[in-house]
């Protein structure tokens, strides 16, 4: 069966919420998502989610923020999460979710795209360089 990529739309909360548990589990950090903070993001302005579907499951996703940029005078797009199912990894879901991602905010007219990850999170910095994103800056971040 093939994988189809489709913007997320309101009904898809369950979806979310799936597949952001799976990753909080994976990084072994709780996560308070729920379908009303689904929703909440869903109609945020700006903010967006993909998911990668074979048939009716929903293997991954990517959310994503868009937000207006001073310094290039353009949009600058954020991806928020990245996400595949641990059953479906290896499938080239992930590169096809990024890949849909990065042609929809070229299209878009952004400026620029921006990713955060651990550290020490090699794989996933792998994966980042291998559709163009370089180490261009040093994100902090404070949690409340």
């Amino acid at each position: 069966m093939s994988i189809t990529i489709r913007d997320a739309v309101h009904g898809d909360e369950p979806h979310i919420v799936e597949l952001i548990r799976e990753l909080s589990e994976t990084m072994d950090f709780p996560s308070e998502v729920t379908e009303k903070s689904a929703e909440k993001f869903l109609s945020f302005p700006g903010c967006g989610v993909l998911l990668a579907f074979e048939g009716e499951k929903a293997l991954g996703l990517l959310s994503y923020s868009i937000r207006p940029g001073l310094f290039h005078g353009a949009d600058s797009a954020l991806i928020e999460e990245l996400v595949v199912r641990r059953e479906a990894r290896g499938r080239g879901i992930g590169s096809a979710l990024i890949s849909e991602f990065l042609r929809k905010v070229k299209k878009m007219g952004c400026a620029e795209v921006s990713v955060t990850t651990m550290p020490d999170n090699e794989g996933a910095i792998r994966f980042y360089k291998s559709h163009g994103l370089v180490d261009e800056a040093l994100f902090l971040e404070k949690h409340f």
